[in-house]
C-alpha cells in the first residue's frame, strides 16, 4: 500500500476521519470537565449549600440578566453559600445572614473558572483550591493567593455590579 493511500473503516470512513472524530470527542470531554453541568456561565445563579434562595431558578421571570439590570435576589443566594455568576465575571457569597460579598471566580492557582460554592467555601475543582465565602482567602491549595473581590451593591431585593 502506498503513502497517498488511506485505510478506510465502517461505512467508507478513512482512518484519519476517525482519528479526527476521536481528537474532537476527546476534546469535548475535556471542556465539559472544565464548565461542568452547573449551570455556571449561564447567567443564571448555580446553587450551591442548600438554605433559601438555592433553587438555581434564576429570575422570576427565567431570562438572563442583562450587564446593566441586577445580577441575583438576595434571596437568591444561601446564607453560608453563595452563586457563581461566571458569564458576568463574580461569584456572590452571602456568609451570614444579611451579608453579600462578591468575589472573581477566577482560581488564582492557575486560572480555572471556580465550579461551586458549597461548604462554606468557594471551590475550583481544577486542582481543589478551595476559598473563604467570608474574605476570598485560601483555605486548601494549591493556591496561594485569595481570590480578588469584586465591588457589587445591595439595593433592597437587587444585587447588582458596583
Amino acid at each position: 500500500m502506498g503513502d497517498d493511500q488511506e485505510l478506510t473503516g465502517p461505512a467508507g470512513q478513512t482512518r484519519r476521519t476517525l482519528l479526527a472524530g476521536a481528537g474532537a470527542v476527546g476534546a469535548a470531554v475535556v471542556l465539559a470537565g472544565c464548565g461542568g453541568s452547573d449551570g455556571a456561565g449561564t447567567g443564571t445563579p448555580v446553587p450551591t449549600s442548600g438554605g433559601p434562595g438555592a433553587t438555581g431558578a434564576g429570575d422570576a421571570e427565567g431570562g438572563d440578566r442583562d450587564s446593566t439590570g441586577p445580577l441575583a435576589r438576595t434571596t437568591d443566594i444561601p446564607v453560608g453559600g453563595g452563586a457563581i455568576f461566571a458569564d458576568k465575571g463574580v461569584v456572590i457569597t452571602q456568609p451570614a445572614a444579611g451579608q453579600f460579598k462578591a468575589f472573581s471566580p477566577i482560581c488564582t492557582h492557575q486560572r480555572c473558572p471556580v465550579s461551586n460554592v458549597d461548604g462554606g467555601t468557594i471551590n475550583c475543582t481544577c486542582h481543589n483550591s478551595r476559598f473563604s465565602i467570608s474574605d476570598g482567602s485560601v483555605k486548601q491549595g494549591p493556591a496561594t493567593k485569595p481570590l480578588p473581590p469584586k465591588n457589587i451593591k445591595v439595593t433592597g431585593e437587587q444585587i447588582t455590579l458596583a
